[in-house]
């Protein structure tokens, strides 16, 4: 289960999580844009409704294969009847049902999977629920944007691993102190930058003193790709016993050829827009 996070729908905060790789959002906090002060009742009040049983019925028939047939058949007989009550608790229990879930601690009250939420927002407020759609939407399009540059930035500290073991490996003599060990890779780091941005980091933060991270952060989408290329081959050159003058040379022409090929790749001009 993920930490709750909130999105804005009508100066409405609306609460969601994560949950078995599903978005499951607030009923409570969609229930408050009609009835602030009896939420559970408006709930309880969609509950007991023919229609949402129905379709509660065949979304837990559709995803559910613990779902109990019998105890939801009693409840729809019963929809309708001016005397007929039900409760989330008593839905989740009863029939095994996982669409809709009761949350207890801060940020308690009744969740349901996206599905069901949108249908209940629906029930409240049809402009409610296309405003609370598109405010979803725009939300995880903005999750999807920052996971591609999460992976990314990922794949560069892994391959950077990688680099940083062939340095260990084969440039360090034991005897060097913890002092001299950090030059080397120091060293090692300037490589890769001046083969790809022309530049060392201590030049690069010289000419941006109010910048914010390093050079690497500044990268764009087509750089880190190919540092992370760049960074595979230098261990391997390393391994190779290939000079460092030399190994610059060879990955100053491959950043070259790769940014001349990155730069014009569709797929990376879209993640580049998105970081934007």
């Amino acid at each position: 289960m993920s930490k709750t996070k909130t999105l804005e729908v009508m100066e409405r905060r609306i609460s969601f999580y994560r949950h078995r790789d599903e978005d499951f959002i607030s009923l409570t906090d969609i229930a408050r844009h009609k009835q602030a002060e009896h939420t559970d009742d408006l709930i309880r009040n969609w509950l007991r409704n023919r229609n949402t049983l129905e379709f509660l019925g065949v979304w837990e028939h559709l995803y559910n294969p613990d779902f109990n047939p019998v105890e939801f058949d009693g409840f729809k007989k019963q929809a309708g009847l001016n005397s007929f009550t039900l409760t989330p608790k008593q839905w989740i229990e009863r029939t095994g049902a996982i669409g809709i879930i009761s949350k207890a601690g801060r940020y308690g009250g009744t969740y349901a999977h996206k599905d069901i939420a949108f249908e209940f927002a629906a029930w409240v407020s049809v402009e409610f629920k296309l405003y609370l759609i598109k405010e979803f939407q725009r939300l995880k399009e903005v999750e999807l944007q920052q996971l591609g540059w999460d992976f990314r930035r990922n794949l560069a500290k892994i391959n950077y691993r990688i680099h940083t073991d062939a340095i260990k490996a084969n440039l360090i003599p034991p005897q060097l102190s913890a002092t001299q060990v950090s030059l080397v890779y120091a060293t090692e780091a300037d490589v890769l930058n001046m083969a790809l941005f022309g530049q060392t980091a201590k030049q690069w933060r010289d000419a941006n003193p109010g910048a914010k991270g390093n050079i690497r952060d500044d990268a764009n989408a087509a750089q880190l790709v190919c540092l992370s290329n760049l960074e595979n081959l230098n261990a391997l050159f390393i391994v190779e016993k290939m000079p460092q003058p030399e190994r610059l040379k060879r990955l100053n022409q491959i950043a070259i050829q790769q940014m001349q090929l990155l730069t014009q790749d569709a797929n990376i001009k879209r993640l580049d827009a998105g970081d934007k």
